[in-house]
């Protein structure tokens, strides 16, 4: 997906996720400055998601309504979102992915059906994420004391250093997780 770099990194009791403002068409930047990271469910739920602007937003708001159904209830609100994301003709063809995270889980949540979790901690989305996941998961290692918004904050500047469809106009939000 060339679209866009979003990471969520879950480390010493903060859950951090970070990511670029670049909004490219084709080979194009239309726009450097785009909020890609949001808040969500009264401020208890960070997400982040990659694709074609209108399914990205058109997603969020399916998930925000799950959210409301099940409002402490992560694991359920994304496993109903790929539920409908999946099966309902409208939403079946929409571009887009979901990075969702609380103080407790983090998940991936595609139209395919797909709900994942990281096994470290660790999770990227979009066209630079495996920079940003590589970046992350090796400072999670080496640098066990950086905190969770300066590791999201130095691998997303990472991956843009590298990706052509992501910039270093960031956008950071960050939860406790204790």
């Amino acid at each position: 997906m060339h679209a866009t770099t979003i990471l969520a990194v879950r480390h010493n009791g903060q859950v951090a996720v970070c990511g670029d403002g670049q909004v490219s068409m084709g080979n194009t930047i239309a726009k450097s400055t785009a909020k890609k990271v949001r808040r969500v469910n009264k401020d208890r739920v960070l997400c982040g998601f990659a694709g074609t602007a209108s399914d990205a937003f058109t997603i969020l708001e399916l998930f925000e309504e799950h959210l409301e159904r099940f409002p402490s209830n992560l694991p359920k609100a994304c496993v109903e979102l790929a539920k409908e994301w999946r099966l309902d003709r409208r939403y079946r063809r929409l571009d887009a992915v979901l990075l969702a995270c609380d103080a407790t889980d983090t998940f991936q949540v595609s139209g395919n059906g797909d709900v994942l979790e990281p096994d470290d901690n660790v999770m990227a989305i979009g066209s630079g994420g495996s920079y940003a996941l590589s970046a992350a998961r090796a400072m999670v290692r080496h640098a066990p004391k950086m905190s969770a918004p300066d590791i999201a904050r130095e691998a997303l500047k990472i991956a843009s250093e590298i990706c052509l469809y992501t910039n270093d106009h960031l956008v950071l939000e960050v939860i406790d997780s204790q």
